[in-house]
């Protein structure tokens, strides 16, 4: 969407704030042994105490009120009573939600308590990477150099990006134009960022693997060689200088 009166600003930056606070309370609240249906209804609980509704439920009725995805899962996982976090899990939580006719999408991955198989390194690599994409995002700038922006640190930190899972714009709804903001460079992108425009930029930094694969519940991406993805995401307002950020509350840069 494309912010055109103080309302609309006002309405995108209630919900921003809604997930991002939502984001980062689900990840001070994560335990070992907890489940991730435990960390999800959680998650569900604040939505609902803010007014706001999970946007993957009503927009595609995704069994969740946030997708939790643990370990080799790269995006979409499904919480489940059967899933029980251990210290040393790799943990992504996404949240997007609507409120009042206005929706917002925030996410990141995390190591759950000590560090005991070298996550770290790849957690802190794609939150670099995502806060250097934001920062050069401008009007006019061309969605496919922020593309190659995140491929290119990616690698030189000795890691890949996933291609086949994107940024997108949002505002109205979840998913809107541009419809990919990839994390490669892609010469037939021809498209530009557009001044006051709300988009969703993420990374998805990967140990190996450059594409990620239905793991055969219908929402839920893996890679097939047993590659870790960490995924950071940000909803941004684009200006002509540096972006808003409207999800800052989550503190995924604290």
């Amino acid at each position: 969407m494309s912010i055109s009166s103080q309302s609309d600003l006002l309405g995108i930056q209630r919900i921003s704030e809604v997930v991002g606070v939502t984001l980062k309370k689900m990840r001070e609240f994560a335990r070992p042994g907890m489940t991730t249906r435990q960390l999800d209804d959680y998650g569900g609980t604040l939505l609902k105490e803010a007014g706001a509704r999970s946007a993957p439920y009503i927009t595609y009725g995704f069994p969740g009120h946030t997708c939790i995805s643990v370990n080799r899962e790269a995006a979409h996982g499904i919480p489940s009573e059967k899933v029980t976090l251990m210290e040393g899990d790799l943990v992504n939580i996404d949240v997007s939600a609507e409120l009042d006719g206005y929706f917002a999408d925030n996410g990141g991955s995390f190591v759950l308590g000590p560090d005991l198989h070298n996550h770290q390194a790849l957690v802190e690599t794609s939150k670099r990477v995502l806060f250097n994409a934001i920062s050069q995002i401008r009007g006019g700038v061309k969605i496919a150099e922020i593309g190659r922006l995140i491929e290119t640190e990616a690698r030189r930190s000795g890691y890949n990006v996933i291609r086949n899972l994107v940024g997108h714009g949002i505002g109205r709804k979840l998913h809107e134009e541009p419809s990919e903001i990839p994390n490669f460079y892609d010469k037939h992108n021809t498209k530009r960022f557009r001044k006051n425009s709300v988009v969703a930029v993420e990374t998805f930094i990967s140990t190996k693997a450059s594409y990620v694969y239905d793991n055969g519940n219908g929402w839920t991406y893996a890679a097939r060689d047993g590659s870790f993805v960490a995924q950071h995401e940000h909803t941004i307002m684009v200006t002509d200088e540096k972006p808003l950020i409207l999800t800052a509350s989550n503190g995924i840069w604290e």
